[in-house]
C-alpha cells in the first residue's frame, strides 16, 4: 500500500491485519469496499487526513479541513500553598505527557513550548472546547492552574485581525432586547432574526473574544432557557475594546479558615466565593469587590473574647452563601492577573503573585515598561 501525506508526499507500508466493525466486536476480512469503515495496523507516522491507497495507482482524497484555534490559555504546573494535597499528578513532567498524548486525538488543539518548562501555551476552538480537557484532566487526577483565556490575534494582508463567530441564541422573545444590548456591547453585528412561537431566533456576527462569558449571562438573565451555539467564521479586521469585568477582587490576606465572624462584618465590601470555616491562603482571590480595584481583606480573624456578651448578637449574623463558579465560569470570569487552580477536588481563583508586595513590583513593571 501507499500512504499519501497531508503534504503530497508518498511513502510505502504494509497493512498487516484488516478489521471491520460488527456492533461492538470486530470481525477480520480481506478486503474493504468504499464507505466501509475498518480498522488496520501495520503503518506508522499516519495523521488524519492522510489516505491510503493502492502502491501502482496512488491517489489521494481530498484532505479534511480542521478549524484553527482562536484562543489560548496557559497551562502551568500548580505551585499554591495547597500543592499536591487532592492530586496525583503534579509535576511538569506530568503535564507536557499528558498534552502531548491529547495531541494525539484532538485535532483542533495545539501546544507551544514558553521560555518556563513548568508553563505552556495551549491553543484550541474556544473557552467550552479547553474547558472540557482541563475537565478531563481534574477528573484523571491532575493539578494545574490555568491563565486567562487570549483571543489570537493576527496580521491578514497588513491589517491587525481578530476570529469571528457566528452567533446563534434560542431564546424566549420577552429576553430578546436584552440580549441584543448585551450582544452589541460586545461588538456583535445582527444579521437576522426570526420569530418562532413564543421564542426567538436570533443571529450574530461577533468576534470571538465577545463570546467569553457570554453564555452564562444570557442564562441567567433568561433563567436558564437561552440557547447558544457558535461556530468561526474567519479574521476579520479588529473590532475594537470590549468593555471587561469593572468590579475588583477580594484578597486573602492571610492562610487559614475564613471565620463567619470576619465574613460577615466584610460583606458590604462585595460578595464572596468561599465558605464559612473553608481553608484559604494568602493571594487567593476570595470573593469581588463591590467596587473597581482590588481590596486585601483579613478573613481569618477571629472575635475578641470578652466577658461580657451582648444579648443576641451572634443570632444576628446572617452570612450569603458564597458564588460557586462552573469551571468555565471560573476561566471566564479571571483577570490578566489571575489563575484558576484545578484539582480532582477543588477549583479555586488565586493571584499570579501571592504576596501584595510581588504584586506591586509587577504592577510597577509593567506600567514602567
Amino acid at each position: 500500500m501507499s500512504v499519501i501525506k497531508r503534504d503530497g508526499k508518498v511513502q510505502s507500508g504494509k497493512i498487516k491485519e484488516l478489521f471491520v466493525f460488527e456492533g461492538l466486536l470486530k470481525r477480520k476480512v480481506e478486503r474493504v469496499d468504499a464507505g466501509d469503515i475498518c480498522a488496520f495496523t501495520g503503518i506508522d507516522d499516519f495523521e488524519i487526513g492522510d489516505t491510503v491507497a493502492d502502491v501502482e495507482n496512488p491517489e489521494a482524497l481530498p484532505p479534511i479541513t480542521i478549524d484553527e484555534p482562536t484562543m489560548s490559555m496557559v497551562f502551568t504546573i500548580n505551585d499554591s500553598p495547597f500543592f499536591g494535597q487532592e492530586g496525583k499528578f503534579v509535576t511538569s513532567r506530568h503535564l507536557k505527557e499528558r498534552l502531548e498524548k491529547e495531541l494525539e486525538k484532538n485535532l483542533a488543539l495545539r501546544v507551544e513550548e514558553t521560555g518556563s518548562s513548568d508553563s505552556f501555551n495551549v491553543f484550541g476552538r474556544g473557552v467550552l472546547h479547553l474547558s472540557v480537557l482541563i475537565e478531563t484532566m481534574r477528573r484523571e487526577g491532575y493539578e494545574m492552574q490555568i491563565g486567562q483565556p487570549q483571543v489570537i490575534i493576527k496580521m491578514v494582508d497588513g491589517v491587525k485581525s481578530e476570529p469571528m463567530e457566528e452567533l446563534r441564541i434560542d431564546l424566549p422573545e420577552e429576553f430578546a432586547g436584552k440580549a441584543i444590548e448585551t450582544v452589541n456591547l460586545r461588538k456583535g453585528e445582527m444579521l437576522n432574526m426570526n420569530p418562532k412561537g413564543d421564542r426567538m431566533l436570533l443571529q450574530f456576527n461577533i468576534p470571538s473574544r465577545g463570546i467569553i462569558g457570554l453564555r452564562n449571562y444570557l442564562l441567567t438573565a433568561t433563567q436558564g432557557e437561552a440557547i447558544m451555539s457558535h461556530r468561526f467564521t474567519a479574521f476579520e479586521p479588529f473590532k475594537g475594546v470590549i468593555p471587561g469585568r469593572q468590579n475588583g477582587s477580594l484578597i486573602s490576606m492571610e492562610q487559614g479558615k475564613a471565620i463567619p465572624y470576619s465574613l460577615n462584618n466584610l460583606q458590604d465590601r462585595g460578595r464572596f466565593f468561599v465558605n464559612s470555616n473553608e481553608e484559604i491562603y494568602e493571594g487567593q482571590v476570595i470573593g469581588e469587590n463591590s467596587r473597581q480595584g482590588d481590596m486585601v481583606v483579613n478573613v481569618t480573624k477571629t472575635k475578641k473574647l470578652t466577658n461580657m456578651r451582648a444579648s443576641g448578637s451572634d443570632e444576628k449574623m446572617r452570612i450569603i452563601p458564597p458564588v460557586k463558579f462552573s469551571l468555565e465560569e471560573a476561566l471566564e470570569y479571571i483577570q490578566g492577573d489571575e489563575y484558576v487552580e484545578v484539582t480532582p477536588a477543588s477549583l479555586r481563583i488565586r493571584k499570579i503573585h501571592l504576596h501584595e508586595n510581588e504584586r506591586k513590583r509587577s504592577k510597577n513593571t509593567t506600567a514602567n515598561a
